[in-house]
């Protein structure tokens, strides 16, 4: 069995993260879940929420928007729309984003069709204010 997982995290954009970790946190379709070296072979959703790695007894937080996980011998593969480090999130641009959904929702009924594209900008926003409140630390 390994002692690490080898982790790659990737967006569309770009490559957010490559590194062997400890272990991981996700919040997958169906919940919180957490893997480490060993861990059985999955494939999963991710929904908006955040992701957690550990690496040499530091812990690192991101958020990500949907997307999906896959662990297939000691490596993970994370393919999602968007991904922030904590230190990398605009508090006050999430905060604004907030606003303005909060605003939406607002004028908007559950039958509307942008209610649920406004329901996720929420959710993201609010992803985004927590994990920017949290910092590295051991």
């Amino acid at each position: 069995m390994a002692e690490k997982l080898k982790v790659d995290l990737v967006t569309p954009y770009k490559k957010i993260l490559s590194e062997e970790v400890d272990e991981i946190t996700a919040t997958g379709a169906l919940g919180e879940f957490g893997v480490l070296p060993g861990h059985a072979p999955f494939l999963t959703s991710l929904k908006i929420g955040e992701l957690t790695y550990k690496k040499g007894g530091q812990l690192f937080h991101l958020a990500v928007n949907w997307g999906y996980f896959e662990v297939e011998d000691d490596k993970v593969t994370v393919l999602v729309e968007t991904a922030e480090r904590a230190d990398e999130i605009d508090l006050e641009r999430a905060k604004a984003a907030l606003g303005r959904a909060e605003e939406a929702l607002k004028r908007l009924s559950p039958e509307d069709k942008s209610y649920k594209t406004q329901e996720a900008a929420l959710e993201r926003a609010l992803i985004r204010m927590q994990v920017a409140g949290k910092t590295t630390r051991k």
